[in-house]
């Protein structure tokens, strides 16, 4: 298709109208059977059961039948709008676009949060932090260069920065090039970790506005940023633990488990394939771990419930749910704290918590059990607990 019908006016389909009369046909019917034998075969690969692959044809041939030219190259936003029908959008966007038919127009997330978060700020600060943002988002391959951030580096930085720059906007400043260094002390908390925070946000705006000539000096240089204060660990309630552990519910079971025995993180717990798991032990990037019996037991009971539900999916990480069986992606964080029933990290801390008071404070028992650093096995020693606090996991 060398061409693409142009429209005078674009206006929003009500594509929920098509739930009460029938949508068009497919115009072109052999880009539908293409499109279709591309379906069969990506369901086949990633072990799509057949209510996805039944769905993802038909939310094709809606797209195909509403084209203004039949045979072009399908926009996402077009597609994301069939949310409001039963059909998987994200399957059908991972098909046209293994098949070369997505025209991806969708705003990134992060651009739509920028937009949002700087409405309220005035113009000319909003065009001086557009700068540092496409610097932060894309780098920069001219001097001074940068390598492009990741998305929560920069959602964090702006979310420190925030407060200040909304009070120099109410205080009738127009530009960040109007902002001193007596400014920037006037906004700064008295200590603590928001004056290390806010100070980290604004001197990554500010220096990247210097470096690229966009403001004449850094006023937040040479100001004193205290070190952020230390969250003191806080054991879990013993009730809430054990109830995971013996839960009906075997992903929520292993969870606990690895967790509370072997106190993996969460992006570990993301991280993990089934080919992690062989001869007994959990192998981790250098660490190899010996499983305990009631590891292993919650593990295979596991694995059973997920071979008996999932039994065709291509995903090879060791958890999975009904989207994600779909795909080969991890499970999102979100998800783990879920299932589990309280924050995997918060378990993660409790574990290690469990094992000072165990060894009497034994630093380097962390350090090795848990490959912890020697600081971040220190930042638990504020939290020993008086004999006894754990007898009632025995």
């Amino acid at each position: 298709m060398n061409h693409q019908q142009l429209v005078a006016l674009t206006l929003r389909r009500e594509v929920h109208l098509g739930k009460y009369s029938r949508f068009p046909a497919p115009r072109d019917s052999e880009l539908a059977s293409y499109l279709d034998d591309h379906v069969t075969e990506h369901a086949r690969n990633h072990g799509w059961d057949t209510r996805v692959a039944t769905r993802t044809r038909a939310g094709l041939h809606i797209l195909l039948g509403l084209q203004d030219t039949p045979g072009a190259a399908i926009n996402a936003s077009e597609v994301t709008a069939l949310s409001t029908l039963d059909v998987p959008v994200r399957r059908i966007l991972e098909v046209l676009a293994i098949t070369g038919f997505l025209n991806d127009d969708r705003v990134p997330t992060i651009e739509r949060w920028f937009t949002a978060k700087t409405a309220t700020l005035p113009a000319d600060m909003v065009t001086g932090l557009r700068i540092w943002f496409d610097v932060m988002k894309d780098g920069s391959t001219v001097p001074p260069r940068s390598r492009p951030r990741a998305g929560k580096t920069i959602r964090l930085k702006l979310r420190w920065a925030l407060p200040a720059l909304l009070a120099w906007a109410d205080s009738g400043h127009e530009h960040l090039r109007e902002i001193t260094r007596e400014d920037v002390l006037a906004v700064l908390p008295a200590s603590g970790t928001p004056r290390h925070t806010m100070l980290q946000g604004l001197r990554s705006i500010m220096g990247a506005l210097k470096a690229h000539k966009v403001v004449f000096i850094n006023p937040t240089t040479r100001i004193r940023a205290d070190k952020p204060s230390d969250r003191v660990p806080l054991p879990q309630p013993v009730e809430q633990i054990r109830a995971a552990l013996f839960s009906p519910d075997p992903a929520q079971a292993v969870i606990a488990a690895l967790v509370g025995f072997y106190a993996l993180q969460p992006h570990q717990l993301r991280a993990l394939q089934l080919t992690d798991i062989h001869d007994g032990r959990l192998h981790l990037p250098g660490r190899s771990i010996p499983m305990a019996t009631p590891v292993r037991e919650r593990l295979h009971d596991y694995l059973e419930h997920r071979s008996q539900r999932w039994p065709h999916t291509a995903n090879q990480h060791l958890f999975i749910h009904y989207n994600s069986a779909n795909h080969l992606g991890p499970v999102r964080i979100e998800w783990l704290t879920q299932r589990l029933g309280m924050s995997a990290q918060a378990l993660r801390e409790d574990r290690i918590l469990y094992e000072l008071n165990e060894t009497g404070g034994d630093i380097r028992r962390l350090c090795d059990l848990f490959g912890l650093s020697v600081e971040g096995a220190l930042r638990y020693s504020a939290a020993l607990d008086p004999p006894g606090t754990y007898d009632d996991l025995d």
